[in-house]
């Protein structure tokens, strides 16, 4: 295909120009003609044809970086929840307008083509989102960055109701293919499992331990461009997909036996095939790790190429590389790498131990002992015989060093010991991290905190210049920009651009706080999305909403601990008061749920049933006139986020405190001006601190009073026995009211809230209720709430991903930016 290129060797940037490219291009990849196309075929050829603007900076890019030799980050992760990437790209390459008037003479609507864009579902809530976040921002920062991780065929699954239950549907979300991928197959990595280790004298007489792998797999590297914003840079996220070495057993199919013929290629495949195996058993988790492992030994082997490209000295190994371990998924790297330097390449111990340590850096993400990844030695040291025996080494020269530091301390020594004691011995994926990197970081204050004064304290007290915070941000150019664009123009218009790159600049939309001209637009903005939403909530619930109620969100990963269970009790308790005075003036209110459930999560799922039954009630009394709507949509994701955020009034950030790491979902919220009704946890910290707490809905209790409450022994029937609107709340549930009578439905849920409420419902309550009462008082004056909606606006341009990104280059990586010419 021949593509125009002005005399700088740009593409063209004429409409004609984009006509003859995007018509080129459903030629060469789909034989069509712009006359006979589908709308997938046009989709299609307008994403090759964007692609090919980026490709043009991906190929400045790669020289450039071949030329500097820089430091790279390379950024490891099971998961990534990029979004739709055509309204993106079309934005980074400025070519919205030239699509829009391209397609326009052929009668086609460019909306209708971004529909069809697909959202890969290769994440399972925060963790996969900040990961797509931070290499955006990483791009726009112009840092030299590769993401990695796996590329699932089907990632999480697409969530369904039916009456009222969560039912798992597979994600087919690259069943037409996926145009934005570069599959790169002659640069497929081959990755062994099982099997046993030997010794061997190598050809200087030296005796080596080599790994001899009973099975291997191949890995088959796909490509795909991380274009940064306002800039020439093009980064990528080379993802992993699993490949038989022997994908066909010509004897077996000749003699009949079709099943075994292709097994070899079913079995391999399956690595890569879905995110997340159920592993309550023993199989899940045999998949899981190695699916962990598999990636990981891709990326390695696929870093080392890339050092090798310009580099020789082992030693010089960290000043150009700089791995960052996004969890606890991808820890197994680090003994890779040993084994890698001491069998390989046979360096000695000490020295690869060295540039292991000098190399990596660790993120937590959690405080949940359960999320703090644990290997059983029995599957771990059969899985991965070598990896164990390092993994043994290490962490022998470690306890070595421990007892040195702590004589006598052995319950110290076996807190922190890599692998566990006892009868069933664990490897210990934190503690390895842990000893393992530079730099741990948490990702919000608080957390970082209880990281260091509690579940990690043990290793704080003798590494405390490893641990560090790195608060979390988000990317304002899909969750402003493109999420919600009349907001963004508005507040160009307002303090200029600019601030897309620079959130701290929103500051400035303080001085308009009193400007009432702008207080009307920003509330007519409000009243749109809303809108939009109402209509979005109609085709796809069949509910129809106020668009002038209070729209209460809750949307994020269904866990017990972020409490979407005390969002439906509230709702419970008001429905309570208008049933016994249906003339007593309220508030009207819309409640939006949105949230998946781990497919084997059984009181997640169970919670997921009494939104429902609630909101059937709820939806159809008409005592209530109205002025309550429960709506639950199915399938939660970035796509449908970007519909959400715009249009909240509240966002609700209500996990008992000390629970949630930092999310970003409160960050979102408060960007596009709606109000947190939240407690003390996570981020909520640092937004309260920021927009203040005038402008900020503060219930529940501290993490010191939970700590506290729950070692004194914490009754939460004695809540229960003293509140009597509590009693009732708990009482509609168990009496079946919500489900025509069923007194057994939801005995499961009420009997952890009297008999355990391991999270404290009980006892935050009533803050909560009267909390929630409080917020929705301040929505009737509607001048306060327009300038407090700004206010949080205005205030939270620390929670920019490029400011955390800025701050891990410059504390963590110490990495510098590139420029593209």
């Amino acid at each position: 295909m021949n593509i125009k290129k002005s005399n700088n060797g740009r593409l063209g940037r004429t409409i004609e120009d984009f006509q003859e490219m995007l018509i080129g291009n459903l030629y060469h990849s789909h034989g069509q003609a712009i006359q006979s196309a589908s709308k997938h075929d046009v989709y299609t050829a307008l994403c090759y044809t964007v692609r090919d603007h980026l490709i043009e900076r991906w190929r400045r890019t790669t020289d450039s970086h071949y030329k500097a030799n820089p430091k790279f980050v390379y950024y490891l992760s099971a998961e990534y929840l990029l979004g739709k990437q055509l309204p993106q790209n079309l934005l980074y390459t400025e070519t919205t307008e030239l699509a829009q008037a391209a397609l326009v003479k052929y009668g086609i609507d460019i909306d209708e083509i971004c529909d069809i864009d697909v959202e890969p579902g290769l994440g399972n809530g925060g963790l996969g989102r900040l990961a797509a976040c931070f290499i955006d921002s990483l791009a726009t920062l112009n840092i030299p960055a590769v993401g990695y991780g796996i590329r699932y065929e089907f990632g999480i699954f697409k969530q369904a109701f039916e009456n009222g239950w969560q039912v798992e549907k597979p994600d087919n979300w690259a069943t037409y293919g996926n145009p934005w991928e570069f599959p790169q197959s002659d640069e497929m990595v081959e990755v062994g499992f099982w099997g046993s280790t030997e010794f061997y004298a190598d050809d200087e007489g030296e005796m080596r331990v080599r790994w001899l792998p009973k099975q291997k797999v191949l890995g088959e590297p796909c490509t795909t461009l991380v274009p940064g914003y306002a800039t020439e840079k093009v980064n990528i996220l080379r993802l992993w997909r699993a490949r038989a070495t022997e994908e066909f057993d010509f004897e077996l199919f000749d003699v009949g036996d079709y099943a075994r013929a292709v097994e070899q290629k079913v079995y391999s495949e399956n690595l890569s095939k879905v995110l997340y195996p159920n592993d309550s058993t023993q199989q899940g988790k045999q998949l899981r790790l190695q699916q962990q492992y598999f990636f990981v030994a891709c990326s390695l082997h696929d870093i080392i190429s890339r050092f090798r490209l310009r580099n020789y000295d082992w030693d010089q190994f960290p000043n150009k590389v700089a791995i960052q371990l996004n969890d606890t998924h991808p820890v197994v790297a680090i003994p890779e790498l040993m084994r890698i330097l001491v069998d390989n390449y046979h360096l000695d111990w000490d020295r690869a131990w060295k540039i292991t340590c000098e190399t990596f850096a660790y993120t937590c993400h959690t405080l949940l002992p359960e999320a703090l990844e644990t290997w059983p030695v029995d599957l771990f040291g059969s899985l991965l015989p070598r990896h164990m025996e390092i993994v043994t080494e290490i962490n022998r020269r470690f306890l070595i060093e421990l007892r040195k530091q702590y004589p006598g301390d052995e319950d110290r020594v076996n807190r922190m010991s890599i692998v566990s004691c006892g009868n069933n011995p664990q490897v210990r994926m934190a503690n390895l991290a842990t000893v393992g990197s530079f730099a741990v970081n948490g990702v919000a204050e608080l957390q970082s905190r209880l990281l260091r004064e509690r579940t990690l304290n043990d290793f704080a007290e003798i590494y405390h210049c490893k641990f560090q915070n790195k608060t979390n941000g988000v990317t304002p150019r899909r969750f402003m920009r493109l999420a919600n664009p009349r907001l963004s123009e508005l507040i160009t218009s307002a303090i200029g651009d600019g601030w897309l790159t620079d959130l701290d600049r929103l500051e400035n939309l303080e001085e308009h706080v009193e400007d009432r001209s702008f207080c009307e637009q920003w509330r007519n903005v409000k009243q749109h999305n809303k809108q939009d939403l109402t209509d979005l909530m109609l085709e796809k619930t069949g509910v129809s909403l106020d668009v002038e109620s209070v729209f209460d969100i809750l949307v994020k990963r269904l866990h017990e601990y972020k409490r979407q269970l005390l969002k439906i009790m509230h709702v419970i308790w008001l429905y309570q008061r208008i049933k016994i005075d249906p003339s007593k003036a309220l508030v009207p209110r819309t409640f939006l749920f949105g949230a998946k459930a781990a497919p084997g999560y059984f009181m997640a799922k169970r919670i997921i049933k009494l939104i429902h039954s609630v909101a059937d009630v709820v939806n159809n009394d008409t005592d209530l006139r109205g002025l309550l709507k429960v709506v639950f949509p199915a399938n939660f994701n970035v796509s449908l986020a970007e519909k959400i955020y715009p249009a909240a009034n509240m966002s609700e950030q209500i996990s008992m405190a000390g629970k949630e790491a930092s999310g970003t979902g409160n960050m979102k919220f408060a960007l596009n001006g709606a109000l947190t009704v939240g407690t003390l946890d996570g981020a909520n910290v640092e937004i309260r601190e920021r927009v203040g707490a005038e402008n900020f809905f503060l219930f529940g209790l501290t993490t010191e009073e939970v700590f506290a409450l729950k070692q004194s022994g914490y009754d939460p029937r004695s809540y229960y026995e003293a509140n009597a609107e509590l009693k009732n709340v708990i009482g509609a549930i168990a009496s079946g009211y919500f489900c025509s009578g069923d007194k057994v439905l939801f005995r499961p849920v009420v009997d952890s809230l009297l008999n355990h409420d391991e999270y404290l419902l009980l006892a935050d309550f009533q803050s909560y209720v009267d909390c929630s009462e409080r917020a929705a008082a301040a929505y009737t004056d509607q001048d306060r709430w327009t300038k407090m909606s700004i206010m949080n606006t205005a205030r939270c341009g620390f929670f920019s991903s490029d400011r955390s990104m800025k701050q891990y280059c410059q504390k963590i990586w110490r990495v510098e930016p590139v420029e593209i010419k």
